[in-house]
């Protein structure tokens, strides 16, 4: 839309209306002198997962963050004070983390611990005393949570999982081995499981309760993992990767 300087100055609050729809070309004389574009909030503070090597600029809030989740369809995970968007898992994927949640569930079945898939919040707070001070929210592909107490009115958890499982996705192998493996440890998390799909293997860490690694064990096809958290707890890889 083009407008002379006129009809902008007696009207200028139809034309802001107006800017949402289109561009608006400011003229003077006849002669084009400046354009008024919608405005946008910057974005530079998101991580998207396709953008190797990208990293923000800033550290987000909470607040922040949740301003845009509460604004959006997709799912979004912060750590360390960085956005991470979280694409659509694959159907192989998901196959393994049915092929677990469903071991854990009859493993879990009658006992005081319960396991669940995502989506689901975990709010972590690694070393700091509470969640203000290094807020951090998560979405295991699975999780165990044995402080059932630490969910809260809004029905919202608040705790420290016992033990987590990630599934290997390209868009989110190095956040999962590296950022995720360090938020987890520093948290007091127990174990960690980070199942890799390309070569049939899953990483079993487990950490102290000083929050240090105190094992690492690769567990290959044809073998069976057994939790270090929970005894009898185990499954055979054979199974875990059976339809993939």
């Amino acid at each position: 839309m083009r407008v002379n300087t006129t009809d902008l100055q007696n009207a200028f609050g139809k034309y802001l209306a107006l800017v949402e729809k289109e561009d608006i070309i400011v003229t003077k004389n006849g002669k084009s002198v400046a354009k008024l574009s919608r405005y946008h909030e910057p974005d530079y503070f998101l991580v998207h997962e396709e953008a190797k090597g990208c990293r923000t600029t800033r550290k987000v809030s909470y607040e922040e963050y949740m301003t845009l989740v509460d604004s959006s369809d997709q799912r979004y995970e912060l750590i360390d004070g960085e956005i991470y968007l979280l694409a659509s898992p694959s159907f192989k994927h998901q196959i393994v983390v049915n092929e677990i949640s469903w071991h854990f569930y009859n493993y879990f079945k009658g006992k005081p611990c319960r396991s669940l898939t995502s989506p689901f919040d975990v709010r972590l707070f690694g070393f700091a005393t509470k969640f203000e001070e290094d807020p951090n929210v998560v979405q295991p592909d699975v999780v165990v949570i044995c402080d059932l107490d630490k969910v809260n009115e809004s029905d919202k958890y608040e705790g420290v999982p016992a033990l987590v499982v990630e599934v290997l996705s390209p868009s989110t192998k190095g956040k999962d081995m590296v950022t995720k493996l360090n938020l987890y440890m520093k948290s007091g998390v127990s174990e960690y499981w980070v199942v890799n799909l390309e070569n049939r293997t899953i990483l079993q860490y487990s950490f102290s309760p000083a929050r240090e690694l105190e094992n690492l064990k690769t567990c290959a096809e044809g073998e069976t993992i057994e939790s270090t958290a929970f005894a009898e707890l185990k499954i055979s890889l054979g199974d875990v990767f059976a339809e993939v």
